[in-house]
């Protein structure tokens, strides 16, 4: 390649030569990434939602293609977050599209040292079973109330969802129900 058109080439001299003296626009743009396109271009849809790891509740948008998560980002609309994400918020992608992540319902019988699969139907039934043994066996008649189940909310979930879960728990009969719901 000529010497001089190398030198012209470098982003330095075509942002102090050229019009975007700010480097801002063309003066920093390479052939590769003048060709590149973000992955929010491609998107099929883009759907508002909260980080789910903590109880600030930044907003995030979430982009789909076939629909599967292609795209992350702070939403600069949320009043809360105002477009930024923590590092951990950032990598909310990974949360559902690592290659670690679980598909399947894992359990671990008592005294048990490995764990098994178990349909979601069967998994629910056992939790559903649980629950009216433990409210049968702690039930206080004269007080209807019992102190065999609590509930502790996650800060994950909105005021909504921790509004049904007290309607839930209140119906059978815990007393001790609570909840970290900030937005």
């Amino acid at each position: 390649m000529n010497p001089r058109k190398l030198i012209a080439s470098w982003p330095v001299l075509r942002q102090l030569a050229g019009p975007d003296r700010h480097g801002l626009g063309e003066a920093v743009q390479s052939t590769r990434s003048a060709a590149l396109e973000a992955r929010t271009e491609t998107a099929d849809r883009m759907v508002q939602s909260v980080c789910p790891y903590c109880a600030v509740g930044c907003g995030q948008r979430i982009y789909v293609k076939d629909e599967k998560v292609i795209q992350v980002e702070g939403d600069p609309d949320s009043p809360v977050s105002r477009g930024r994400l923590c590092p951990k918020g950032a990598a909310t992608k990974e949360l559902v599209t690592g290659p670690a992540r679980e598909y399947r319902v894992k359990y671990r019988r008592p005294q048990a040292t490995d764990w098994e699969e178990l349909p979601l139907d069967r998994a629910m039934d056992m939790i559903a079973d649980r629950v009216i043994a433990t409210r049968a066996a702690t039930w206080d008649g004269p007080n209807r109330r019992t102190l065999g189940i609590a509930s502790l909310g996650g800060a994950t979930l909105d005021n909504e969802e921790n509004y049904l879960m007290k309607k839930l728990y209140t119906a059978l009969g815990a007393v001790q129900i609570e909840n970290q719901a900030r937005i």
